[in-house]
């Protein structure tokens, strides 16, 4: 069996290159996921404050499927049409059954 001495790190080895290659693009890939359940659950919170402040009913249906929601188009319409429905299932209401 043959020892592989990868000199690593700081020494530019291939071995280094491609790990923090692999290193790099996870990062990146996990920051944009990140970035994104973050601002879908601030949309969610959002919508969520809007229907409470209006004093509407929240079932607990309702406050999972949009607490669980990482659509960001179907949460900024949600956001926009929260400040108008008479009750709060109203958000769904062009969207048909859930799925």
């Amino acid at each position: 069996m043959q020892n592989v001495v990868t000199h690593f790190p700081g020494h530019g080895t291939l071995f280094e290159e491609k790990y923090l290659e692999g290193k790099a693009e996870g990062e990146a890939t996990g920051e944009a996921r990140g970035e994104a359940r973050g601002e879908a659950r601030g949309e969610a919170r959002g919508i969520l404050r809007v229907l409470e402040v209006r004093g509407l009913a929240l079932s607990d249906d309702v406050r999972q499927r949009i607490a669980t929601c990482t659509d960001l188009d179907r949460l900024n319409d949600w956001l926009d049409r929260s400040g108008t429905v008479e009750r709060a299932e109203d958000l769904f209401a062009e969207e048909g059954p859930a799925a």
